[in-house]
């Protein structure tokens, strides 16, 4: 007589798996679902307002970690990753199709207030229009600008060749400079009929809709706009914020970017992968190891390589060391937003200085150390280095930090500007899609460390500090605590850390990565980080896109400011930790 075998074990779906969830929105929505992979969910247009709220309010998909569009041949589409806070994990996908001609999709501003910035940069860099979105102009590019850069048809002023390296740099030999072949000779291209003496930039307006929230008492006055930047040592770099002011009161603030902006994404589809790697050191430059170690993961995941253990353990010291004198210069750079003139940011920066000689004999370079490598990292670490490393980690970084929290934490100017300014709730900072200790500080317990372990960050035992008040001084002492678990992170990868190989295969100028996508991310020391790449097969990425935690962290700026002062908005925006080179990319 046979016997039955018994049933094969079959793993429990996760509650963030595709497959569950898009079983869930077709009980829900029976007409939404257009289709369902690993890849992603693909909603149809006229559902997909439904379909995020139910993801929020039903499914605890509460965080929107990215919006991006794709320019395929025959369509547009939009992709959003969304996440849940408490559950963690890998985020879910979901597509939108729009038509080539007149692309028009729902915007997911009243749903996720962290769409707002995300949403402008689709529609200035793609030309897709979001209905019923608030405030729907360009954000990156100026108002005058005609076309739309990541549009695969977009060919710039200098452009030279659709991919690199270029075969138009050499004419029968010799090299021939771009820019004696243009035709505008000044890289601006101008629209047709348009008259650079004549033209008049868009008037500055009082934004009415950011106003209801604040109720002056005493005087009536007229409303007044004040620029601050962008040209100003407060803004940290080229940002303007325009800033609506009622008396000396805030009643809206509206960031102006873009005077950074160089098409970070447009030069990286051009590049070969490998070539993108020095790029990412031009992001946040503070932290250039954390923006190889994010890039470097994504592609990876992509190509199925698996990274020698040695080589995990140098990335992680590395991101940790980064992510310690990063925080211990935003304390500086916060005091002197408050007056200290530069006292407290020299101490933190001799710091700093230690740790750069480090990674220039690691890597050859202070802050653009290109020190990461697909399968590992470019070379072994110096004699003297895990030495040198133990000794700042285990002696002389923790008595800084002590000294630093006893001087800085409790003195009563500093108290007196920050408690209780700048505050953001924890759902307002969970919808408005911030990051990092911006989001921590309001009491989010998110870090994609711990949210989706990546490198080999679950065998490490750290803490994720998170804030009460969601103010200023809580963002400040966010940086000091996380430095704390960044040493102890540190202690253990230095006593664990194996000898052996440093890289998977062996070295090559060009890869191909199979074809398919990814979405990549790290926790910077701003926030998470992250890189959705498509992949056509051939050894350029068909679609490079960052997730800048600097610029969508700014979405909520016009939210932290309003009713404070002038003088509360610059330690506002510094407790934010932007650098431009992120934000603008």
């Amino acid at each position: 007589m046979a016997v039955n075998a018994p049933p094969a074990e079959t793993k429990p779906l996760s509650a963030n798996d595709p497959q569950t969830i898009a079983e869930q929105i077709k009980t829900k929505f029976p007409d939404a679902l257009e289709s369902a992979s690993a890849q992603g969910i693909v909603i149809k247009r006229d559902h997909l307002l439904e379909v995020a709220r139910h993801l929020r309010e039903s499914l605890t998909f509460d965080y929107l970690n990215n919006v991006t569009s794709v320019d395929f041949p025959d369509r547009f589409e939009v992709v959003y990753h969304v996440s849940s806070i408490d559950r963690g994990g890998a985020p879910l996908t979901l597509k939108v199709n729009a038509a080539r001609e007149n692309p028009v999709v729902p915007s997911l501003v009243p749903v996720y207030r962290g769409a707002d910035f995300q949403e402008r940069e689709v529609y200035d860099m793609m030309g897709i229009r979001f209905d019923g979105h608030p405030y729907l102009r360009r954000i990156l590019m100026w108002d005058g600008f005609e076309g739309y850069p990541l549009r695969k048809d977009y060919h710039e002023p200098y452009f030279e060749d659709e991919k690199k390296p270029f075969g138009t740099r050499w004419d029968q030999g010799h090299h021939v400079i771009a820019e004696d072949r243009n035709p505008w000779h000044d890289n601006v291209q101008y629209p047709a009929n348009f008259d650079a003496v004549a033209f008049k930039a868009q008037i500055d307006t009082v934004r009415e809709q950011t106003l209801p929230d604040v109720s002056p008492t005493r005087l009536k006055t007229e409303k007044m706009i004040l620029n601050i930047g962008p040209q100003h040592p407060s803004t940290h770099g080229v940002l303007r914020l325009k800033t609506t002011l009622d008396g000396e009161t805030i009643v809206g603030v509206e960031p102006v970017l873009g005077y950074l902006h160089r098409n970070h994404e447009k030069i990286g589809e051009r590049n070969t992968y490998l070539g993108n790697i020095p790029f990412t050191d031009r992001l946040d430059y503070f932290t250039s190891m954390n923006n190889n170690h994010a890039y470097v993961i994504g592609v990876e995941k992509l190509m199925g390589l698996r990274v020698p253990e040695r080589a995990e353990y140098i990335r992680v010291i590395m991101a940790e060391l980064t992510r310690v004198i990063s925080h211990m210069a935003l304390m500086g750079f916060m005091y002197n937003d408050l007056g200290a003139f530069y006292t407290p940011l020299i101490y933190a920066l001799e710091e700093r200085e230690l740790v750069l000689d480090m990674f220039e004999a690691a890597s050859g370079s202070r802050m653009m150390c290109n020190y990461m490598r697909f399968g590992g990292v470019a070379r072994d670490l110096p004699d003297g280095f895990l030495d040198k490393a133990k000794h700042l980690v285990e002696e002389r970084f923790p008595r800084v930090l002590d000294e630093l929290e006893t001087y800085l934490t409790g003195n009563e100017i500093f108290l007196a500007r920050t408690k209780g300014v700048g505050v953001i709730s924890r759902e307002d900072a969970i919808n408005y899609s911030t990051a990092g200790p911006v989001l921590r500080g309001s009491g989010a317990k998110y870090d994609v460390r711990r949210a989706e372990p990546y490198s080999i960050y679950d065998r490490f035992d750290f803490d994720i500090p998170v804030g009460t008040a969601g103010d200023v001084r809580d963002r400040f002492l966010m940086r000091l605590w996380e430095a704390r678990q960044s040493l102890r992170i540190l202690k253990q990868a230095l006593k664990d850390i194996p000898a052996g190989e440093i890289m998977t295969g062996k070295k090559n100028y060009q890869i191909r990565v199979p074809k398919g996508e990814v979405y990549g991310r790290g926790e910077n020391p701003k926030g998470e980080l992250g890189f959705y790449i498509v992949s056509d097969g051939t050894p350029n990425p068909y679609r490079y896109h960052i997730r800048a935690p600097s610029f969508i962290n700014l979405t909520a700026l016009d939210r932290m400011s309003k009713g404070y002062k002038v003088a509360d908005l610059i330690i506002i925006l510094g407790s934010h930790d932007v650098v431009m080179g992120e934000v603008d990319r």
